[in-house]
């Protein structure tokens, strides 16, 4: 395990910075490194590794979302409210239908199957967007608007509301009724998600104001805590639930609207955190990907990967109607919300777990959006967030 730890971060980290020297994400350096010590290459990874990979690409996005909370101005989300909302859901809808539309002419499949598909691929990547967002606050860019909280926000509950769907509808193909409850769970998982964070980020912020300990310290703790409100929404069976990420995230709001101070010292001590934890969420979402799997997908796969995000694109577009952006500020939404990673690495495999015919083919497209959409979204993003939006610095 432990020389599997090694060659992760060394590996990784080598990759990276190579990537970033040819103006390329960094991201896309650890994805193909995972992809080159993974189980269907070198194998180099230890099962041990292997078998928990899910829960430590969690740890990972846990923090990213800490750090996003402790950096994200509600004051500022305030501004695009109505829009960040419709974010939520509105471009995945958007999607999924894209999905029905082209899917079952492309690759000959049934209208339910494309549905399944829809709901896989449709899933946005916190961990892909959320710390690019992070460093166009921290560079001052969009903030004026609320460009990248409004991205930002969308992105946390994007995969709440397409989860569900996806629960749905695998339920359905295997002869199960698709529960209302299901749906009506949707926003009151989120409502229950943000009012969750701003008790528990308010207790602790009082809590530190009372008890003065080291910042690590602190850490651990908001750590520990996020903890228990992922195993939390995991355990819980009944048809309410919460959203323990969107939770996550509203915990560093919490604490930056009452110990702005401490927020500050945190965000940078998660940040720290931060540079370990993406290479390694990066390079196990790598490890996931089975290339055998793209040559079965085909062109007719890319074809479709590229015409759904059209339809993706339309949804955002919608969503931005009769706010203050202007078009350039549309245009890079549209672009920074198309990336793929995390929710297709960890349910791509799922309708062939649970022997539906569409199996195969569904994790094909979700290996193929990774590989596409995850270093192609980081990309734009980093091409075009200087050109396109505005910073409040103008030294900058």
């Amino acid at each position: 395990m432990l020389l599997s730890i090694s060659l992760i971060l060394l590996v990784g980290m080598l990759a990276g910075w190579l990537c970033t020297k040819l103006k390329l994400p960094s991201l896309l350096g650890m994805i193909v490194t995972g992809i080159l010590l993974g189980p269907y290459m070198m194998n180099c990874i230890d099962s041990s590794i292997l078998n928990i990979s899910s829960e430590l690409r969690k740890i990972a996005l846990v923090i990213i979302l800490i750090r996003a909370g402790l950096t994200l101005n509600i004051d500022d989300l305030k501004k695009v409210g109505r829009s960040a909302i419709m974010m939520c859901f509105v471009p995945a809808v958007f999607e999924i239908l894209g999905m029905v539309i082209l899917a079952p002419r492309l690759l000959g499949i049934s209208l339910l199957e494309a549905a399944i598909m829809g709901t896989v691929i449709a899933a946005v990547s916190p961990a892909v967007i959320v710390p690019k967002m992070i460093k166009i606050i921290d560079e001052g860019y969009g903030v004026e608007k609320g460009i990248p909280q409004l991205i930002l926000a969308g992105a946390s509950g994007d995969d709440v509301f397409v989860v569900v769907l996806f629960t749905a509808f695998t339920g359905l193909a295997q002869g199960d009724n698709i529960s209302a409850m299901s749906f009506v769970n949707i926003p009151i998982s989120i409502l229950l998600g943000i009012v969750v964070g701003i008790i528990v980020g308010f207790v602790l912020a009082k809590f530190f104001e009372k008890v003065h300990i080291r910042d690590t310290a602190k850490v651990l703790i908001i750590l520990s805590i996020s903890f228990i409100l992922v195993t939390i929404e995991a355990c819980i069976n009944f048809a309410i639930t919460f959203s323990a990420l969107i939770a996550i995230m509203f915990i560093g709001i919490a604490m930056q609207k009452h110990r702005n101070i401490v927020a500050q010292r945190l965000s940078l001590k998660f940040n720290k955190l931060w540079v370990g934890a993406e290479i390694l969420l990066f390079v196990l979402v790598g490890a996931t990907v089975n290339l055998n799997y793209v040559a079965v997908a085909g062109m007719s796969a890319v074809i479709l990967i590229f015409g759904v995000l059209v339809f993706r694109m339309i949804g955002v577009f919608i969503c931005l109607l009769g706010t203050k952006l202007n078009r350039s500020e549309k245009i890079f939404c549209m672009l920074s919300y198309t990336p793929k990673a995390t929710v297709q690495a960890a349910i791509g495999g799922v309708p062939l777990a649970m022997g539906l015919s569409c199996g195969n083919i569904v994790l094909a497209v979700a290996v193929l959006a990774i590989l596409i959409t995850a270093p192609l979204g980081a990309f734009f993003i980093d091409l075009t967030y200087k050109k396109l939006l505005v910073c409040v610095d103008k030294s900058k």
